[in-house]
Formats: C-alpha cells, sequence, structure tokens
C-alpha cells in the first residue's frame, strides 16, 4: 500500500461517507470493477459532486486526471493530489498528461476520466472525447465505463438522489492505434455511458430497487 492508497482509505470514511450520505448513493454493478491491473475508467459529468460520488463507488484507488484550473485552488489543489489527481491544461495538446494517463496505467493504477472533458450543462451524457480510447489502445489495458444519473437536480439544500451504474470491461486489443482507432473505440464507449444513463433513468422511475442489475 502506498500513501496514496492510505489517503484514499481514510477518504473513503471520511469524504466517501459524506458524498454517500448527501447523495443518498447508490451503486450498481459495484462488483464488476477490476480489483488489479491497469484500467481505464469513464464517466460521465453533470456536477461539482462527481469526483465524490465516483471516488465514493469505487472500490480501488482511482487516479483523477482534473483541470488545471482546479489544481490552482487553494486546499482543493492539494487535497486533489493527495488523492493522487494530476492536472491537466484543457483546449490545448499536454504531452506532460498523456505521459502520466498512460505512465498510471502501466504501472497497474486505475485512471480516472470524466470522458465528455468537461461537465455537460445539459443534463445529459455529452460527445466523448478520445483521450480514455487513446490511453487504452496504446496500453492494452480495459476500459470500464460508469454513468452518473441524479447529480445534475443534486443541490445544497435540495438533496435529490444519486445513482451510479458500472458497465462491464471493454477491451479494444482489435483497434489501430491512431486516429481511426480511437474514433471508433470513444463512439463505443460514449454509447455504453449512454446506455448506463438511460438505464439509471429508469431505475429511479421505479424508485431505485436494490436489485437492479446493469446492462451488460
Amino acid at each position: 500500500m502506498n500513501r496514496t492508497d492510505r489517503v484514499w482509505a481514510v477518504g473513503r470514511r471520511t469524504i466517501g461517507t459524506a458524498a454517500e450520505l448527501l447523495t443518498r448513493l447508490r451503486v450498481y454493478g459495484r462488483e464488476r470493477v477490476p480489483m488489479e491491473g491497469g484500467l481505464v475508467v469513464a464517466c460521465n459529468h453533470l456536477s461539482w459532486i462527481d469526483p465524490p460520488v465516483l471516488g465514493a463507488a469505487i472500490p480501488r484507488t482511482l487516479y483523477f486526471m482534473a483541470k488545471v484550473e482546479a489544481h490552482r485552488v487553494p486546499g482543493l489543489g492539494q487535497l486533489m493530489r493527495s488523492f493522487g489527481a494530476f492536472p491537466v491544461r484543457r483546449g490545448e495538446s499536454d504531452r506532460e498528461a498523456v505521459r502520466t494517463m498512460r505512465r498510471l496505467v502501466r504501472d497497474g493504477h486505475a485512471l480516472g476520466l470524466f470522458a465528455e472533458g468537461t461537465r455537460q450543462r445539459s443534463g445529459v451524457p455529452g460527445p466523448v472525447l478520445p483521450g480514455a480510447a487513446m490511453v487504452a489502445i496504446n496500453e492494452e489495458v480495459p476500459v470500464i465505463c460508469s454513468a452518473i444519473y441524479g447529480s445534475f437536480e443534486w443541490r445544497l439544500g435540495n438533496f435529490s438522489p444519486v445513482s451510479l451504474a458500472w458497465g462491464t470491461p471493454m477491451s479494444f486489443d482489435g483497434l489501430p492505434r491512431g486516429g481511426k482507432g480511437y474514433k471508433e473505440a470513444s463512439a463505443e464507449i460514449e454509447r455504453e455511458i449512454r446506455k448506463l444513463w438511460e438505464w439509471l433513468a429508469g431505475v429511479h422511475e421505479l424508485g431505485r430497487p436494490d436489485d437492479a442489475t446493469p446492462p451488460r
């Protein structure tokens, strides 16, 4: 167990528990997450509460990529980095962030990406950027998609319930390295996130039954 793992162990009991309580979080398919080996986690992003929700829902240490502006916020940046988060400059080529992403999964860690690159103001999952596919194809590791539902409506004082569903690990071993392969894999990731999100919408309409199983 390294230092980041120890921080996560404490964080699950504190920040994770708070996130679960404040969002009335319900997680579906948690057992699908591989507990060992390099992994790319691709999730949709609707609210600032999504990072602690995803952190509470995954049963292993997750190294988040987050915009550099968040890392510059006093206090927040230090906290994020203690959990293993690293910065990325959005809207431009950030080779250092790419090297960090690839190194993390190569070393057997789980990389966390909000696949659209930014929060979706429409309240529904948006187009997926090629980062998750690029790392998975070049480092030959699986992608597991997750979808968060309910966080777009969640506010302090309006604690509407939030749910997260896990898909099954996806392999892109047969796709070529380069733009064509990244585009095809990104389209598959986008479809999987949307499928999980729409499934969660139906689960919420049914009152979020405990025994519901996400689609494969």
